[in-house]
């Protein structure tokens, strides 16, 4: 199953806890996600991308605007909205299997799906490793672990905040492979934020640009790449070129709106 998610005018403005100022987070975001699309928030650190995710996680209310899913507008979580965070939230006190389980059973999900946990262990490339617990698995394994919990409950949407960016370069590079066939079988929207060009581009049918503070889109780019992509091919660095030059231009606006 996969779902549409339509961001409507969304403004994010945050009160400082001790001071009598505002944080502008978001400044009327608006982009239209269509099902089974796999779209990359890209922005330097504080352009407000993962606040942005958050609210279509529905963790955070947004000051103005709306966010829909499937024509709904969202109020507060759903296990259809699924999230990895760049930390792989495992619980540490159960196996790898008894995350997948405690996963399904939070969402009702345990008596009809318990016979498919072997397979997504299979599919994670861990049922050797079902009864380690998180402490005894590398990085990369842990994070294999915590997108086959999200993905066993079937969500619609999959929202990725920087699930790849505490990992060394070579199972980085590796779980982008695993992340895209993942996305190929099951065929879930994916909303993902990242500051890694490459990695938007390696991953994404569309590229959100964001300009840093307030969050603003600087531009929307389609990836017209067929999958798998190589890295060191023109069209990727032609892409990635014109990337640099949009986020060196959203760093020069920002500059300007602080003076």
């Amino acid at each position: 199953m996969s779902a549409s998610v339509e961001i409507k005018g969304v403004t994010k403005v945050f009160a400082r806890q001790g001071m009598d100022d505002t944080l502008f987070a978001l400044d009327d975001i608006n982009i239209s996600i269509q099902p089974g699309e796999f779209v990359s928030l890209l922005g330097a650190s504080g352009c407000g991308k993962s606040t942005l995710l958050r609210i279509v996680a529905g963790l955070e209310i947004p000051t103005k605007g709306e966010v829909f899913f499937n024509d709904e507008i969202i109020h507060g979580t759903d296990p259809r909205r699924g999230l990895v965070f760049q930390e792989h939230t495992l619980f540490a006190w159960l196996t790898v299997k008894g995350n997948i389980e405690f996963a399904l059973k939070a969402v009702k999900q345990y008596d009809q799906k318990k016979e498919e946990i072997a397979d997504w262990l299979a599919i994670a490339g861990l049922s050797d490793f079902a009864d380690n617990y998180p402490h005894q698995l590398s990085g990369g394994m842990r994070q294999r672990a915590a997108l086959v919990r999200a993905l066993a409950v079937s969500p619609d949407v999959l929202l990725l905040d920087e699930p790849l960016g505490a990992l060394d370069s070579f199972t980085r590079m590796t779980l982008q492979d695993e992340l895209l066939r993942l996305w190929k079988e099951r065929k879930n929207t994916m909303l993902m934020v990242t500051h890694d060009i490459d990695e938007a581009i390696y991953l994404s049918s569309r590229i959100v640009v964001m300009s840093p503070r307030p969050g603003r889109i600087a531009k929307i780019l389609d990836v017209p790449m067929n999958y798998p992509r190589n890295r060191a091919s023109d069209d990727f660095t032609e892409l990635r070129s014109q990337i640099l030059k949009l986020m060196e231009f959203a760093h020069d606006v920002q500059i300007e709106y602080m003076l």
